[in-house]
């Protein structure tokens, strides 16, 4: 080997191991709380655009490339955040948000450092498994009560500003249109996660207590939280008849867990439990990421404005039928 080489080759051999030292001392460290637990503490979104149920078009993919992931985002953002105006007015008028209002991310979930096709990822099909027979029934009756315009006390928790919609709140806490915002305080007895869509609060209790009485039921159901190693498992039940997700019951179960993974990332993965709805259990797995903030004030109450519209509404269209009928 030539001097000029040799000086290459020392100069190469410098660079690899300063560069390594570099990542060495840059490595993360977990940040741990008091306790010696993972500090989870902060405000993350889990703001996405991978739909729960995978796409006939990722069909037996879990994940895709990053040109696939390009292509589909570049499409869905499209769809999302483009120009919806036409040269129909009426058309343009059923059009419910300006892109303005949403804020669902605009970049597929990624995990393990792989854009992820579906949420689900157990089946491995990503598709909600099949529901029984009481669960059809019981779906098919939360949707026609949907339809029933009589009393406020009639339409959904959502648009009553109970719960947020799309179960934002949880759990499952999953992305909705927008407000994918939640902060984290964590003492060693109790965790709790403020929602940033209608200012739902969760409370994890972390002091061994055992689960409520059978008979006691909650919005958010019951969460008792435990740590196995350094991971937050919470395991959540005593929901109400009246918030069931995906037309899962009271019975509804579900197990979350929070690994921070990274300084800006937790990992959560949740199992939906509950055998009178579905015939498999099926759990679903994708980033919550740090953010800057802040959690705004959702501005949404009980009784909100467009209840009075929606009710005379529907006054108006009973009168205008009996009118038809004269």
């Amino acid at each position: 080997m030539n001097l000029k080489n040799r000086s290459l080759a020392n100069l190469a051999a410098w660079v690899l191991i300063s560069g390594a030292a570099s990542v060495a001392a840059e490595k993360w460290v977990m940040p741990r709380a008091a306790d010696g637990h993972p500090d989870l503490q902060g405000i993350w979104t889990n703001a996405t655009i991978t739909p729960m149920e995978r796409l006939p078009a990722f069909a037996g993919k879990l994940t895709v490339s990053e040109v696939e992931a390009a292509k589909f985002e570049g499409q869905a953002n499209g769809q999302t955040y483009g120009d919806q105006r036409s040269s129909n007015a009426e058309a343009d008028r059923d059009h419910a948000y300006n892109a303005l209002f949403f804020d669902r991310g605009t970049e597929l979930a990624k995990v393990d450092g792989q854009k992820r096709t579906s949420l689900i990822v157990d089946p491995s099909d990503g598709k909600i498994p099949l529901m029984t027979e009481g669960g059809k029934n019981r779906q098919s009756s939360r949707l026609r009560s949907m339809a029933r315009f009589d009393r406020p006390q009639d339409r959904p928790l959502g648009e009553r500003c109970i719960l947020g919609f799309g179960s934002t709140s949880g759990p499952p806490m999953l992305p909705v249109l927008y407000n994918n915002n939640y902060q984290i305080v964590q003492t060693s007895s109790a965790i709790m996660i403020l929602v940033e869509m209608v200012h739902d609060v969760r409370i994890v209790h972390l002091d061994g207590r055992p689960h409520l009485p059978p008979d006691v039921r909650q919005w958010l159901g019951d969460s008792i939280g435990r740590w196995e190693g350094d991971t937050l498992v919470v395991d959540t039940t005593n929901f109400t008849t009246k918030t069931g997700f995906r037309g899962s019951g009271e019975n509804l179960h579900t197990i979350e867990r929070f690994t921070r993974v990274s300084a800006g990332t937790i990992l959560y993965k949740v199992t939906i439990d509950d055998p009178t709805t579905f015939t498999k259990t099926w759990t679903m797995e994708y980033p919550f990421l740090a953010t800057a903030g802040p959690i705004y004030e959702y501005a949404c109450h009980e009784g909100n404005y467009a209840m009075t519209d929606i009710l005379g509404g529907a006054r108006k269209a009973d009168n205008e039928a009996a009118a038809s009928k004269k």
